[in-house]
């Protein structure tokens, strides 16, 4: 004989499965049209070109800087590292930078010696503290030209000594400008400079000679707008220190 509670049993199955069918469906539902969606959007994108960054051109990029450095001075951290291609040797240091324009600079080497190469555009000084000596000569023989990065005491001089091209190597947060000098010297055969697309800052610049050897300049933490005093960019030697003249 049927018996009730199996009866009841097997509607409770019945209803129980429908059930599970119709939210089986409504689940297959959803996600076929998330699919349909999704499928859309993927194609939408496919048809429709990415936003391309807009290029500078060679003459704006420069002017750019220009405006970045125009104020009367600004300091920055270095690292630097300089490579003899000849000797297979790399020497590395850092410290401050102080820069006041025109051709005002006090580079305050900190490691691994301690060393101060200060210029007020006609006399250069390079004071090295811990052996008590000084070499002095007269600045336009050694940073004339953009020579030493000394164009940064005056960004003017990258359209007056360079001829400027912008590379194609960009890099993600930088231009890459190469700079020739208009007169032929041993002392820089072409120089790379890095400048971020975000603030128009020189952060790094490499330097070769004529030989094949490198210097690699990294600059950061920029103050710009500082007023420095001049006694900053002169040069007293301390009683005891021997004195070298660099054109001799």
């Amino acid at each position: 004989m049927w018996n009730v509670t199996s009866w009841q049993k097997k509607q409770k199955v019945q209803k129980y499965g429908k059930e599970l069918s119709m939210k089986l469906k409504m689940i297959l539902i959803s996600f076929l049209t998330l699919c349909l969606a999704m499928s859309s959007q993927a194609f939408c994108q496919d048809k429709t070109p990415p936003a391309k960054e807009t290029r500078p051109t060679l003459d704006e990029l420069i002017s750019k800087i220009e405006k970045r450095y125009e104020g009367e001075g600004f300091s920055a951290r270095f690292d630097q590292r300089s490579s003899l291609k000849a000797m297979d040797i790399t020497d590395t240091a850092s410290g401050k930078v102080l820069i006041r324009r025109p051709g005002m600079m006090r580079w305050e080497y900190e490691a691994p010696d301690r060393q101060i190469i200060i210029t007020d555009g006609k006399t250069l000084w390079i004071y090295r503290p811990d052996d008590h000596q000084v070499m002095t000569g007269k600045a336009p023989a050694y940073l004339g030209d953009g020579k030493g990065a000394s164009f940064l005491s005056d960004i003017r001089q990258v359209r007056q000594n360079f001829d400027a091209t912008l590379e194609d190597m960009d890099e993600p947060c930088c231009h890459t400008l190469k700079l020739v000098p208009k007169k032929k010297q041993h002392d820089i055969a072409f120089i790379y400079l890095l400048i971020s697309k975000h603030t128009s800052e020189v952060l790094q610049i490499v330097t070769y000679n004529s030989y094949g050897d490198q210097t690699i300049i990294d600059l950061s933490e920029f103050q710009f707008r500082q007023k420095f005093d001049d006694t900053l960019f002169t040069f007293t030697a301390p009683q005891g220190t021997d004195i070298l003249k660099l054109d001799e």
